[in-house]
């Protein structure tokens, strides 16, 4: 067993060595890792300049690669050349915050196990629903079980992807599981004005906006029930359901 290890809170995240540690002794751990913080950096690689690659040099970091680019470029270049083999594993995280409902299209933590499994490897992403790192101990134990269920009984034959999200609470590893659909948002809110010290005007993105569609089965309805949500995903973002319309418009205005 051979498992690659990334985020997008940056190598010296907490959850990061948490989730390595957690997972010590299930087979060879690769570590590569974004230099810097990449949240909402979704599935975007680097390609307008050349990427670095450097040992990690703390002693809480020892064997990390670091990558200085984003979350998919840190598993693209691992899986195109730097490791040199194939993993039979990727794996994400630990994220400080939640990645639910439409977030997981911003966040690289998804993206990041989310280019493990276009290249056909299956991969998690593991994420705690609130900021700051509170009972990260309990989301490793989660994180590992999960592993270990996932891996004895495969879903299906080839890659899978999922997206797990584990309240910060102590007692996480015993909270029921649910398997869950993606939720969705509001819009963000507004945006942040603000004026730097040149007098220029400068813009923050406002924060994501309240849950619209929260309702049982989602991952919104599991995690503020006391429960980890478990979402499997799909890349196919095509909506079957207007296929025929479509064709049916489109081949009317080519008449």
């Amino acid at each position: 067993m051979r498992i690659l290890i990334s985020n997008d809170d940056g190598y010296l995240a907490p959850g990061l060595a948490a989730l390595v540690a957690a997972v010590q002794g299930l087979g060879e751990i690769h570590v590569i890792a974004p230099e810097q913080n990449a949240s909402g950096t979704s599935n975007a690689l680097t390609l307008g300049r050349p990427l670095s690659v450097f040992e990690a040099q703390g002693a809480s970091q020892r064997g990390f690669r670091v990558v200085n680019g984003t979350p998919s470029d840190c598993v693209h270049v691992a899986l195109t050349g730097l490791l040199g083999h194939r993993p039979d594993l990727v794996l994400s995280g630990i994220n400080q915050g939640a990645n639910m409902g439409d977030d997981t299209l911003y966040s690289g933590t998804v993206a990041a196990a989310m280019e493990g499994y276009l290249f056909g490897v299956p991969a998690i992403a593991f994420s705690q629903v609130d900021k700051g790192w509170h009972e990260l101990d309990a989301a490793a134990r989660v994180a590992r079980s999960i592993v270990e269920q996932a891996l004895a009984a495969p879903p299906q034959p080839g890659p899978w992807l999922l997206n797990v999200n584990i309240p910060n609470r102590a007692d996480a590893d015993s909270l029921p599981r649910r398997v869950t659909r993606l939720g969705r948002r509001h819009a963000s809110e507004p945006v942040v004005r603000q004026i730097s010290p040149r007098g220029e005007t400068i813009y923050w993105i406002g924060p994501a906006g309240d849950a619209r569609e929260a309702g049982e089965g989602t991952d919104f309805h599991a995690v503020a029930n006391g429960s980890i949500s478990i979402t499997p995903l799909q890349v196919d973002l095509t909506d079957h359901a207007a296929l025929p319309q479509w064709h049916t418009r489109m081949a009317a205005g080519a008449a």
